[in-house]
């Protein structure tokens, strides 16, 4: 659950060679040319290759990768995000990434793979579950972790990896201008605010924070106001599985479950777990064959759980469908 080190062994390649090259005389360049406009009072004025905050975030695809990733990567790290529609991690993990990297300012491109609708950019890479999350920096990949991690710990891995581009490849970003952003004028309404939606922006706030706690409340919150409220249920069940994942230690957890197949708890830690890495069919499997094989309050413990775990999914998942009919046969 945890980022993993980046492993800096091997970045370093022929076929890098050049990208290397040609990302360092451009840092070179930009530095020569910030020097002399700061020496001649040339003011801030954006260059006319400056981008606004929004293009720091783009969508991805199997045609568009060559350009959109891996040369875009000669001039600033572009951090990959393999995410899914059904992926409930992923909208975690998401929003977090794109406002770190938008805090970045310029030093990183956040660029979204949607695995659906790019599974040969998921074979390429071998993603096993997602959330999932690489970097390519001077056309060369570097895996940074998979799963949801705390905020504190995706800040360094971004800023080891900014460190590693601007002092092994010479690459120091793109400028960024915050006064492009709706340069057309456009006016939005903004949509009335509803009863709840302070109490459920303060459950995102928590979330993003880290303060899972506090993010469980908040959504209790709402539900004891409203306890059909869509947002809340679905957020209360994904703060409520984050918790419960946060201070496991996975290889203990699956070894567990793999010498205990008959132990309710331990197959229920172990679909969590399943469930968190973005394999939601193990997960739900898991707990179906366990329902097969317990009786009496463990099966009933485990059914609940598996309920609970359909929260997280939605309803209106097939799996979650798929999964509700061999509970089904199983218990009846």
């Amino acid at each position: 659950m945890q980022p993993r080190n980046m492993s800096m062994s091997g970045v370093v390649d022929l076929a890098a060679v050049k990208a290397a090259g040609e990302a360092k005389a451009k840092a070179e360049q930009a530095r020569a040319e910030a020097a002399r406009q700061a020496s001649q009072g040339g003011g801030s004025a954006p260059s006319a290759g400056a981008v606004p905050p929004s293009a720091l975030v783009v969508d991805v695809d199997e045609a568009g990768f060559e350009r959109d990733v891996l040369q875009l990567s000669a001039e600033v790290p572009v951090v990959l995000d393999f995410w899914a529609e059904w992926c409930q991690p992923c909208k975690q993990l998401s929003p977090l990434l794109e406002r770190l990297v938008i805090e970045a300012n310029g030093r990183l491109v956040l660029a979204k793979v949607d695995v659906d609708a790019n599974q040969m950019l998921m074979q390429q890479f071998q993603i096993q579950g997602i959330p999932a999350v690489f970097a390519v920096v001077a056309g060369q990949v570097l895996p940074l972790f998979q799963g949801v991690a705390p905020e504190q710990q995706i800040r360094e891995t971004l800023a080891q990896l900014v460190q590693v581009a601007e002092e092994r490849f010479g690459i120091i970003g793109i400028e960024v201008d915050p006064n492009a952003e709706g340069a057309a004028g456009s006016v939005e309404t903004e949509a009335p605010a509803g009863p709840h939606d302070a109490l459920l922006e303060a459950a995102v706030v928590a979330l993003d924070a880290g303060d899972l706690g506090g993010a469980v409340q908040a959504y209790k919150n709402v539900l004891a106001d409203d306890p059909g409220n869509t947002e809340a249920k679905l957020g209360l069940a994904q703060a409520e599985l984050l918790a419960r994942v946060q201070h496991m230690n996975p290889q203990e957890v699956r070894a567990a479950a793999a010498e205990n197949p008959r132990d309710p708890a331990a197959q229920i830690a172990a679909a969590d777990l399943d469930l968190v890495g973005g394999h939601v069919e193990d997960a739900f499997g898991r707990l179906v064959d366990t329902v097969k094989v317990t009786f009496g309050d463990d099966r009933d413990a485990v059914r609940l759980r598996l309920l609970e775990l359909f929260e997280v999914i939605g309803a209106d998942d097939p799996r979650v469908t798929a999964a509700r009919t061999a509970l089904a046969r199983v218990l009846f």
